[in-house]
């Protein structure tokens, strides 16, 4: 039966989640992950939990340490990653608290390591990555999110910037002329990681705002976000618990 990971964006690393869970402290050849590694069972299937910007929110988009986060993930067992974030949307029909199974990025970072692959002296790699979002897992995502009367769109391309600051209207209107739907601050890497260590990944995401391309909304604030974002967090935990539950009852993706 797999072992499911999952990386807990702002507010969505609740290990109340999981049934007997304990900490574990760990550690691997490119530092420690983020937070440590929560383990236990929704429904009977083992699951990894773990904290994208640590328990306190205290790692900055930029400093995550993606690498080691999906690494920790990887030497736990996990075969499959169910992700969670949180996203501006650069769609009129992706209100705030919709939620979107994503399908494409958008890697607008500079300053990540976004690769495993350091060098080439072991021979030429260039990790392909047309679909980066696993299909079975944003089925599963998709149909339990339909099941639970969840507004949800099956498909969306994100453009992960570097931040921390938000986008100016130039930026955020570029976004949307490049075929963007959504803008957050960690996707691109973590997908990437994901595929290159052929870890089956999905990422759902939440919209809380509207960035600043629609100039008639009031400037975004992380304030606004976070009132958002606490009044929705629910909706992925309940995601999140039946779609767990769908993998362990088919036996994977």
């Amino acid at each position: 039966m797999d072992k499911i990971g999952i990386i807990g964006g702002s507010g969505l690393d609740d290990p109340s989640l999981l049934a007997n869970f304990e900490e574990i402290e760990v550690s691997t050849e490119y530092g420690a992950p983020s937070s440590p590694l929560t383990c236990g069972s929704i429904d009977g299937v083992q699951v990894v939990l773990l904290a994208r910007h640590g328990r306190r929110h205290q790692y900055s988009p930029t400093q995550v340490n993606n690498r080691a986060n999906l690494k920790a993930l990887q030497e736990a067992g996990v075969s499959v990653i169910l992700a969670t974030t949180a996203c501006g949307s650069l769609r009129e029909d992706v209100a705030r608290g919709d939620l979107v199974i994503l399908d494409q990025f958008i890697d607008f970072t500079r300053f990540r390591k976004n690769s495993f692959v350091d060098s080439f002296e072991e021979g030429m790699q260039h990790p392909a990555m047309a679909h980066p979002f696993n299909a079975g897992l944003r089925q599963k995502l998709y149909r339990a999110a339909q099941d639970l009367g969840l507004k949800t769109h099956p498909r969306g391309c994100v453009i992960t910037i570097e931040g921390p600051r938000f986008s100016t209207v130039a930026e955020s209107r570029m976004y949307r002329i490049w075929g963007a739907d959504l803008v957050n601050m960690s996707t691109a890497p973590e997908a990437a990681l994901a595929n290159e260590l052929k870890i089956p990944y999905a990422c759902v995401a939440m919209s809380t705002d509207y960035d600043s391309w629609k100039e008639e909304e009031v400037v975004v604030s992380w304030e606004d976000i976070l009132e958002v974002f606490n009044n929705n967090a629910h909706n992925i935990k309940n995601l999140l618990v039946r779609t767990v539950k769908e993998i362990g009852l088919s036996g994977g993706v």
